[in-house]
């Protein structure tokens, strides 16, 4: 019976979710509001958008696990790193960006370089949301297998066809609409949890007593292949999600350049707050039922959950969970779609209306749906697909994007050079490199391959660059006056 009505609540979840993308959908007009929401968002809710972005499967199931295994140093990619690179977006990118009046990040880049620059970061931009999207409809397949015994597949289709339905009437608009309302659920789900959890162990001076040696150390021991991999940490999402499509939505729907930016600010602090609630919980799940860790590990705090709580903490964590996963499976849905509208497909048509660019942002979610689905019933490790996304951004995007808002001497030539560098280096070390290198091997063996492909990457900004100087930026001015050509 119980079980019965814990579907009940599932189903109405998700048609609640349908009904407010729908409504959502009738303040769709025009591209803009696909796109950037019509760029009216006030400071709470361009804050809940930016907070949803990777607050999902990713910080709920797998760094939730990660620090039950492995303590804090386990963590540092997730919430750490995702609420630097929040904080660095407000720092470096809102401000300058929001001024161009722009859809998209390769928009930027054909405005400051060329088309070839454009389309060059298109093609490396959205793959990488293929990895990050299929990781949240593996998760909500899981859950419903773990708790429906929903077959595995039929899980990911009806995962990416809600998704799919309420990001393609709505857009922008149906993701910062859900993102408001399942952040409440988040807040209030995850606090009812982690305040009955903590009480069951005795407080948080119980915990701290019984946790294992180095379990709570946030610095690395003093090795130089320890000290390399928690910097590599810090960067992969720090770094690497800064030129991602749907952090650059989120901000740009802010309704001002000062929302914009404190709304990145404040979205990290929630983050970093916020996330710590499932770690908590997992780990008083650890001292609990320790048991549970020597299966699934990811699936700790649903099974907990289900196994050791009644009906309404049931509804409350599945609320916060659904919710959480939702909410950044539309927004990423969303963003390579946007980039393959309005700088892949678009460029091939003269003109264009915005009726009609609606219309293929719109098939181009569809595409976006159909491809991470496939890849969401052929994966089912949430980590490992989260980290493949940060990576490829970083080494192929982060350097030029930087570069191009930063230093004058930045060409075309030499972002270009810079994006296939990066990306060429990374595969190269992914597969020479051993995934689990011994103590007898020398440090170079042990440096994590992106950070070979980062270092790529700036290396053929500055080569392409010299090589190929261009005086582009000298003609057009600062950021401020090219904001000015944009918008004249």
């Amino acid at each position: 019976m119980q079980n019965e009505l814990l579907l009940g609540f599932i189903v109405l979840y998700m048609l609640g979710t349908l009904a407010i993308g729908w409504w959502a959908s009738r303040r769709v007009k025009t591209t803009a509001d696909f796109v950037v929401a019509g760029k009216r968002l006030p400071l709470f809710m361009a804050s809940c958008a930016l907070f949803a972005t990777w607050f999902g499967s990713e910080t709920v199931m797998g760094a939730s696990s990660e620090f039950a295994q492995h303590g804090l140093l386990g963590v540092i990619e997730d919430p750490f790193g995702a609420a630097l690179c929040l904080l660095l977006a407000g720092l470096l990118i809102a401000r300058p960006l929001y001024k161009l009046n722009l859809f998209t990040f390769s928009d930027f880049f054909r405005l400051r370089f060329n088309k070839a620059a454009e389309v060059t970061s298109a093609f490396f931009m959205v793959p990488s949301y293929f990895s990050w999207i299929a990781a949240q409809i593996v998760a909500l397949s899981i859950i419903l297998q773990a708790v429906f015994g929903l077959e595995r597949a039929f899980g990911v289709l009806i995962c990416t066809s809600l998704v799919l339905i309420y990001t393609y009437i709505g857009g922008m608009w149906s993701v910062t609409i859900t993102d408001f309302v399942q952040t409440i659920a988040i807040i209030i789900g995850l606090v009812a949890l982690t305040v009955d959890l903590v009480l069951q162990v005795g407080g948080f001076e119980q915990m701290a007593a019984v946790a294992p040696e180095g379990f709570l150390q946030f610095f690395p021991d003093p090795k130089a292949t320890d000290i390399i991999a928690w910097f590599a940490a810090w960067m992969t999402i720090g770094l690497g999600s800064i030129p991602q499509q749907d952090v650059f939505q989120r901000v740009m729907a802010a309704k001002n350049e000062r929302t914009a930016v404190w709304s990145c600010y404040a979205s990290s602090v929630m983050y970093l707050t916020i996330a710590f609630l499932p770690l908590i919980i997992c780990y008083c799940g650890r001292m609990l039922y320790p048991h549970l860790l020597e299966d699934d590990a990811q699936m700790m705090l649903p099974t907990m959950v289900l196994q050791h709580s009644g009906l309404g903490m049931q509804i409350l964590f599945f609320g916060a969970l659904l919710s959480a996963i939702l909410s950044t499976c539309s927004g990423a849905m969303l963003a390579p779609a946007t980039v393959v509208g309005e700088n892949l497909v678009r460029p091939l048509y003269k003109d264009v209306t915005d009726a009609q660019l609606l219309r293929i942002m719109r098939l181009s979610v569809v595409g976006v749906a159909i491809v991470t689905g496939s890849m969401a019933l052929m994966r089912s490790n949430i980590y490992e697909l989260v980290g493949e996304s940060s990576a490829l951004s970083l080494v192929s995007l982060f350097t030029p994007l930087i570069a191009g808002l930063y230093w004058r001497g930045a060409s075309a030539t030499g972002a270009i050079l810079s994006m296939i560098a990066g990306m060429a280096v990374w595969l190269l070390t992914v597969f020479i490199l051993p995934e689990e290198p011994t103590d007898e091997q020398s440090v170079w063996w042990h440096i994590p391959p992106m950070l070979y492909g980062f270092a790529a990457s700036i290396v053929g900004m500055v080569v392409g660059s010299w090589w190929r100087p261009e005086r582009r930026v000298d003609a057009m001015g600062s950021i401020t006056a090219m904001a000015e050509r944009v918008n004249q």
